[in-house]
């Protein structure tokens, strides 16, 4: 039997063994881990819904579009949306993304060494998250300090545990933070309280989108890089040509996304391939195990960055709850990995982690080196 412990490790074995859809002891309901199966139940709300008391981050945050459906989804979606569309992200964003990563390399291109996780891409997605949002000044290490009580919190809620005192602790500060930058007029979360969100619905909505946001973007940028900096081979042909790394990180995407699980629950009973689900069942949806479904990518376990169907991946997730910032996080990372892959013999630190964990999969740091 498949233990907590084996799934925030190493899940995949666990994720062929019950594809497309299996119970799972560990977490107390059904699993989807086909692609085909994921997509369809991602799409269907009506069915596979994530308004319910159990959804985790709601239980931590409060209710937001990432646990409403329906209506009430649309009304805490839709002030946010425009800002991240594709040519609006790019307009808006991509000066800004340059000028923080080519000042975040600057500070320690020099040592030969960092963990560019704590250095890298964690610095940048805080503060691209919260120009993004309008927010007052904070610094990296107190957004990311509440960003990973709150993210522990909601990991323990979805393997059983209650809320913990220091993730309620990190959400009150947040929300003392973010509901002071509601008086900034040209502020997007003053836009969503202007369109009509409540002061507690404005600060939950911005806590999604900015530990989704930190979340997404941190665990692109060191998947990625672990995923290169592992496969020597993978990483030359990136070097040897640049126009590849796009797709190598929609491959990093599809083998390890930084989001591995979202959870939905059943309205209905209804059977899905060959599997009863009653209403009420709590349904897991695997993006890591629909990303390495045989039926769909050959060698599902390989990472090769000229996979032509790399993008088949589901780390957004589908349907209506698809990633609001998939734009930015990609504009992100790609900016990042470059600055990071310039770095002369960049290589990875042999006591370096892989990635780990049930709902945020990610390394714990990226220790590397390269020659100054």
């Amino acid at each position: 039997m498949v233990t907590l412990a084996e799934l925030e490790e190493s899940p995949h074995a666990a994720l062929a063994a019950v594809r497309p859809v299996g119970w799972m002891d560990a977490l107390d309901g059904w699993v989807v881990s086909g692609r085909e199966l994921a997509v369809r139940v991602l799409r269907d709300p009506t069915v596979f819904t994530v308004d319910d008391p159990r959804f985790s981050t709601a239980q931590v945050v409060g209710p937001s579009m990432l646990s409403l459906d329906g209506t009430a989804h649309s009304a805490h979606r839709a002030p946010f949306e425009h800002a991240f569309g594709l040519a609006e992200t790019r307009a808006r964003f991509t000066e800004p993304v340059n000028e923080t990563v080519s000042s975040l390399v600057e500070a320690f291109v020099q040592d030969g060494a960092a963990d560019l996780r704590r250095t890298l891409a964690g610095p940048l997605s805080v503060a691209v998250v919260a120009y993004s949002l309008g927010l007052p000044p904070a610094s990296a290490s107190t957004v990311l300090g509440w960003y990973e009580a709150i993210s522990d919190s909601v990991t323990g809620v979805a393997a059983g545990r209650r809320v913990t005192a220091a993730g309620a602790e990190a959400f009150g500060r947040l929300h003392a933070h973010v509901a002071s930058g509601i008086e900034s007029s040209d502020s997007l979360v003053a836009e969503a309280a202007h369109a009509g969100l409540g002061v507690d619905e404005v600060v939950a909505n911005a806590a999604v989108l900015m530990f989704g946001g930190i979340e997404t973007t941190e665990g692109m940028i060191t998947n990625c890089l672990w995923h290169l900096l592992t496969s020597r081979a993978q990483l030359d042909q990136v070097l040897a040509d640049p126009s590849l790394l796009p797709n190598a990180l929609e491959e990093s995407l599809r083998l390890e996304p930084a989001a591995a699980v979202v959870d939905r629950y059943a309205t209905e009973d209804i059977e899905l391939a060959g599997c009863s689900i009653r209403r009420g069942d709590l349904v897991v949806v695997s993006l890591a195990g629909a990303g390495r479904d045989p039926s769909v990518f050959a060698s599902p376990d390989e990472f090769d960055v000229r996979r032509t169907n790399a993008r088949r991946h589901l780390a957004w997730a589908s349907g209506p709850h698809i990633c609001l910032g998939m734009h930015l996080a990609r504009l992100e990372a790609l900016t990042a990995l470059r600055a990071a892959l310039a770095l002369p013999g960049l290589r990875l630190a042999p006591s370096s982690p892989p990635p780990r964990g049930l709902v945020f999969r990610k390394p714990s740091a990226v220790k590397a080196h390269w020659d100054v």
